[in-house]
């Protein structure tokens, strides 16, 4: 950004795509960089950024290399870089110009000018941009596409809004842009993106600079802090300076998100205010402001001339919870980059290096520069822990934060391999946290708790003279060096690596010595400043009690791993076998996109083999994690429940009634669900009830600094509210009776998984069979599903053409029919979109493959729900009840099954006596676990398994569930809700079947089978939407939904931007501004042909429009609440208002959607959650007429960090603008 002055008195303020980026990641810094360019204040001197130099060295030897191979290939044209003046800037545009209308292969160094870019900031002063493209090439026809090289191996955003602001420019000049651009990266490889997944942030982000810049430029004094209006981002130079300059509340440890806002609401934004203020805070609950203000207090009582910062002992506890120390100790730190992929991985991140030092302070490091390697460390660095455990079984690892647990973990999981011994390490609770054992037991008066700032109290040399002084640094120079090696610069990259590897040392010796701190640390003091618990620097004796150197159902011990079947912890030997199938014929794992897809087919067959033993593990691990870790890092976790400890809890004495053998209690607290949540209500297994320290009940004694939690019933749950049963049980660890308490839960957490039955044993069976006929391959559904073969057909007729039925309609439902009937051991998938009759389709194919041809049919689903829906279709089709069957709900009222017209079996156990009572072809329902089990559906005796919703079920489950039958029906929508899954798995098993189908595209490819492209539920202005968000554009209406009408309201999507801020899960402002919609909607004539009969010859009747025609979805329970509230009290208590998945299926006149989060900082989860595009398909989907999305304009504001976000981002705003 820089000024050119005309010389007449005017002035251009010339920008560039990186100034938009700036402007994006923080307008408080970008505006104060305007008032520098302006001359009304002095910008602060910029560190010497040494790598960004280098990098843009090696860019241009990278970029060179490029140009010399295009040279060769095709015509080309390099543009000279012009100097800074219009003249110039205009001549380099032309030549751009007269080498495009040329249609040369290749223009390099593309000069764009665009002096009139925007209007005017200021009378005197225009608006311009200028940009130089690396490459332009031609495409065919005229039409071109914008090419940029990087020296990263991964696309980033930023790169990414570059190439968008280069095809701007292009259409500006009127030559024809292709509708993909792309980034050359360090490695050659081509990553290519959509336009549209880029171009509408792009415009958004321009567009909110010019308006910044105009306001700046217009305004008469420099901008202030806390300045409204602007994103801070409190990192950049100039909020750092403002923070600290002002006392900013800011700086207070711990704070969270919105309360930042919240406390300003409350007239707090200074930490000295929050420590003075006594009153209560609108939506900080009291406890966690009492916390925010003790912290405050004791930062305020820091010295800044003094580094050691003061201390308070919270809970002496947690210091004495300590493990002995042993001579086998082990001090743990990983490095990672969270952005490295690649090509086919399907994952992001790799830990780049594992430091470990044991007492001694002897250091070992893993190197890890790929996918490869990283696995290969993992192995390396597990069998050197489980070496050291054979000599010293009572080491513990200690490691500080939650990222080495939760990251071996997922390299466990990831890569397949060490996670046995993983699962021992975290159940024998060998790793050990130290930043839980700090939180729980200190205070500490510092902005940050990292191993860094802590570092004054008992080892204030440790950074002296290192090269590399922070993990930002860290990744930076790992990534550096990378390039340098790539730049063929091998001795200065190894120069890099060998100050991180020093790096990371002296953070696996800051650990050992902050553990010894801990242990000397005195009992019983108030604050001080720390130093007199020792400096670590003795060399004494490491033994034991020396310094080393200065859940069944009611607990979870016993529901732990080791109380689970075997068979589900323990690695398979047939996944080994699999395994070796899948690799190369060196043995070595074979990687996407290389290998075949028999590999591909082996691969998943050993990944769904440990399938149910990854769910349960995983569960496990992440349950124990929770215990140990502090409660708002897992506060936003699916399924979790945090109780508000100031809300009133109504509950019960401890008693006993009727045949009850053990004492009981009943509570109801208030509190919020976590977003994502589907609590399941009562059933089997209930979530968890977490208790903080000091806890009523007994601790595990292999891990005492972990929370105590026991397994609770989950008798009903509103958005804001649970009402549990708990029961008191024995100790699991003694056996000895548990004394009554009037203790309150601190939270819930999820349930653990139910129990596989018997589809661990159908998944193997299925496995095994593939084993034994490799290398051939058996004539199977699941097989040709997974090679991603057409579907088999007998006498290779393929799949039937829809043709026009006697009203001149497609007939999908009889080529549907005649292509199941052709199918050889195989599969046919359909996906309906919502409003393109799925189940209707389905249910008449069933009725005639069993009235017409005497088929066998199951019908699955991943809820006893949906399969009962299909079964009542199947009947309304006209096949007699008598021929259809199902057991209910283990559990379910026998009410809700009076008025079933089909066969209500009394459980599950009789579904083999009733198949083999029936002389010819029937009907059953069930889930996976019955299809899987041979007591009740015989393997290979249904002609068509048909999987309903097979968009949401997972691969695992397919295969389980396919044994019962020869052939496969995948009936759904992957553009749907996911399937929620607890594991991790080293190939996505977990993902759905007709997801997998797909394989990346939003509609499924005409060689597997059909796509329902026309809905009947949704208007054509609203189905353009739909059909653009999710559907690749292939979706439209059909006409009959073009003659429904509402007077007053223009069908399609309606945004309603409603300004608010600090907002997380819940908005007063958004609730109103729904009810306002509400008033403006009841009443308005609303004609729908469809809905009852019509005389022939009589006009459609229309009706009023009433609130129950109108249904409200928001992301969060909280907003839930608070939207109920709001309705209630205008009248509307008709009105729907749930999450989206309380929806899925349902439909309404009227879809108001609300997504309460005032930017994308205060969304739990973040803007992939809030702004999921599967999620918004199913919300506005819903609606027959019109969507209304109701949002913080601030949502839109923001820049995401990843290609996907930016994709998701800008599909939003191709609805809202």
């Amino acid at each position: 950004m820089y000024l050119i002055d005309h010389g007449d008195g005017s002035q251009l303020l010339v920008t560039s795509a990186s100034d938009l980026n700036a402007a994006a990641e923080c307008e408080f810094g970008f505006a104060r960089r305007v008032d520098a360019l302006l001359g009304r204040i002095e910008a602060p001197d910029e560190p010497l950024d040494a790598m960004n130099e280098r990098t843009i060295v090696m860019g241009h030897a990278h970029e060179a290399r490029l140009i010399e191979a295009y040279r060769a290939a095709g015509s080309l044209i390099e543009i000279d870089r012009p100097a800074r003046g219009i003249d110039g800037m205009l001549a380099a545009q032309q030549a751009t110009l007269d080498a495009l209308h040329a249609r040369t292969d290749m223009v390099v160094q593309a000069t764009f000018f665009d002096p009139e870019h925007g209007p005017d900031v200021t009378p005197g002063m225009g608006l311009g941009f200028v940009g130089y493209a690396d490459f332009l090439e031609h495409r065919g026809d005229g039409v071109y596409r914008v090419l940029d090289s990087k020296l990263a191996r991964r696309a980033k955003v930023t790169a990414l809004m570059q190439l968008a602001a280069y095809a701007e420019q292009l259409e500006r000049l009127g030559i024809p842009v292709d509708s993909e651009t792309g980034l050359i990266l360090g490695d050659d490889e081509l990553s290519i993106h959509r336009l549209d997944d880029i171009a509408p942030v792009h415009r958004r982000q321009r567009d909110r600079m010019h308006a910044l810049l105009r306001d700046r430029a217009r305004a008469s004094d420099v901008v202030t802090w806390r300045a409204p209006g602007l994103s801070h981002c409190g990192k950049c130079v100039w909020c750092a300076d403002s923070i600290a300059s002002h006392g900013d509340v800011w700086q207070t440890y711990g704070l969270r998100g919105g309360q930042w806002q919240k406390l300003a609401d409350a007239g707090i934004t200074t930490m000295n205010d929050l420590v003075t203020h006594t009153a209560a805070v609108a939506g900080i609950p009291q406890r966690t402001l009492d916390g925010l203000r003790a912290q405050a207090a004791l930062q305020l009582r820091a010295d800044a001339g003094d580094p050691v910062p003061p201390v308070e002992l919270i809970d002496a506890s947690a210091l004495d919870s300590l493990p002995a120390p042993n001579p086998g100790d082990l001090f743990f730190d990983f490095e990672g980059d969270p952005l490295y992929t690649e090509e086919g991985a399907g994952w992001w991140g790799i830990d780049y290096l594992f430091g470990v030092t044991d007492r001694d302070d002897a250091f070992t490091a893993y190197w890890a520069h790929t996918f490869a390697d990283e696995r290969a460390a993992l192995i390396a660095f597990l069998d050197d822990v489980d070496r050291r455990l054979a000599e010293h079984p009572d080491l513990h690892i200690y490691h500080y934060a939650p990222y080495e647990k939760t990251h071996l973990r997922l390299l466990a999981a990831r890569h397949g391999i060490g996670e046995d011994t993983v699962d021992r390490l975290l159940r024998d609770g060998v790793l050990v946290d130290l930043y839980a054992v700090v939180k729980r037991a200190l205070r500490i008066g510092s902005t940050s708790y990292s191993i860094k700032k802590l570092e004054p109290l008992y080892w204030p040399e440790s950074r002296l003279g290192s090269a590399v002084t922070a993990g930002d640094d860290s990744v930076a120079e790992y990534v550096r060096a990378r390039e340098l090696r790539l730049g063929g610069e091998t001795h200065e990259a190894q120069q890099i690596l060998d100050d991180i590897a020093d790096y990371n040392r002296i953070d696996c010796v800051s650990t050992r010595k902050l553990e010894q701190w801990l242990r000397a640390y005195p009992r019983g003091r108030g604050v001080d400043s720390g130093g007199a618990g020792g400096d670590g620097s003795g060399d004494g004796d490491a033994g034991a009690g020396a310094d080393p150197d200065a859940a069944g159902p009611d607990s979870a011990g016993a529901d732990a791993p080791g109380a689970v079947d075997d068979r589900i912890i323990e690695t398979s030997p047939l996944h080994d076998d699999l395994t070796r199938l899948a690799a190369n014929p060196d043995g070595s794992p074979a990687l996407e996109p290389d290998r075949t897809a028999e590999q591909r087919l082996y691969a998943y067959a050993a990944a769904a083999i440990d399938y149910h033993r990854r769910e349960h593990k995983t569960y496990w691990w992440a349950h124990f994690d929770r215990l140990s870790s502090p409660l708002d890092e897992w506060a936003d976790t699916r399924d979790v429940f945090i109780v508000d400890p100031d809300q009133p809890v109504t509950q019960t004495d401890w008693g006993m009634t009727g045949r009850q053998r053990s004492l009981r209690r009943q509570l109801r607290m208030h509190g919020q669900w976590a977003p994502g949540s589907r609590p399941s209500i009562g059933g089997q297994g209930g979530p968890f009830a977490v208790y903080e320290h000091p806890a009523p009940l007994p601790l595990n004694p292999r891990d005492p600094l972990s929370r105590p939690a026991r397994g609770i019933t989950l008798d009903a749950a509103g958005d804001d509210w649970v009402a549990i049963t708990e029961t008191l049980a024995t100790d699991p660890y003694t056996g000895r009776p548990v004394d009554e308490y009037r203790d309150l839960p601190a939270a819930l957490t999820p349930a653990k998984p139910p129990p596989a039955g018997k589809q661990v044993d159908a998944i193997h069976e299925w496995g095994a069979r593939l084993a034994i006929t490799h290398p051939e391959l058996p004539r199977d559904a699941v097989v040709d599903l997974l090679l991603r073969r057409p579907p088999r057909t007998r006498g290779d007729v393929g799949l039937a053409a829809v043709t026009a039925d006697e009203h001149g309609e497609p007939d999908r439902i009889r080529a549907v029919a005649d292509s199941l009937l052709a199918l050889d051991h195989s599969y046919l998938a359909v996906q309906g979109p919502p409003g393109t009759g799925k189940t209707y389709l389905g249910s008449r194919v069933i009725a005639r493959l069993v009235a017409e041809h005497g088929w066998r049919v199951g019908v699955v689903a991943q809820g006893h729900a949906t399969v009962e829906h299909v079964l009542d279709a199947v009947v309304s089709a006209g096949l007699d009840g008598a021929h259809v069957a199902k057991a209910p709900k283990t559990g379910a009222d026998p009410a809700q099954y009076a008025t079933a017209e089909w066969t209500v079996l009394g459980r599950a156990d009789q579904l083999a006596a009733w198949t083999a009572e029936q002389p010819r072809g029937y009907v059953i329902g069930g889930t996976a676990w019955d299809f899987a089990n041979p007591a009740r559906v015989e393997r290979d005796s249904l002609d068509l398994l048909v999987i309903d919703e097979a968009g949401q079920y997972s691969l695992a489950a397919t295969i389980a569930a396919s044994v019962s039958a020869r052939n496969l029906l995948l009936l759904g929508d992957p553009q749907q809700l996911p399937q929620v899954s607890q594991g991790t798995h080293p190939e996505p098993i977990d993902g759905s079947a007709l997801g997998y189908l797909t394989d990346g595209h939003d509609v499924l490819p005409a060689d597997y089978g059909y796509f329902l492209a026309e809905t009947r539920r949704v208007h054509p202005a609203l189905a353009a939407h739909v059909s653009d968000l999710s559907y690749e554009g292939q979706l439209h209406a059909h006409p009959s939904a073009a003659r429904r009408h509402l007077d007053g309201i223009a069908p399609g999507i309606h945004a309603h931007p409603v300004t608010h801020h600090g907002n997380a899960t819940e908005s007063a402002e958004e609730a109103a501004a729904v009810v306002a919609l509400v008033d403006r909607a009841i009443g308005r004539p609303w004609t729908d042909p469809t809905d009852g009969p019509v005389a022939r010859g009589d006009a459609p009747r229309s009706r009023p429009l009433t609130a129950a025609d109108i249904i409200v979805v928001t992301p969060y329970n909280a907003h839930v609440h608070a939207v109920r509230d709001a309705l209630d009290a205008a009248g509307h208590t008709d009105t729907r208002a749930g999450t989206v998945d309380k929806f899925q299926g349902q439909e309404a006149v009227i879809a108001i959607v609300t997504l309460a989060a005032s930017s994308a900082a205060d969304a739990p989860r973040g803007l992939d959650f809030l702004l999921n595009r599967n999620r918004l398909n199913v919300a506005i989907s819903r609606a027959q007429w019109a969507a209304h999305i109701v949002h913080s304009p601030a949502i839109a504001d923001h820049l995401p960090h990843t290609p996907a976000g930016l994709a998701e981002l800008s599909a939003f705003l191709r609805l809202i603008d």
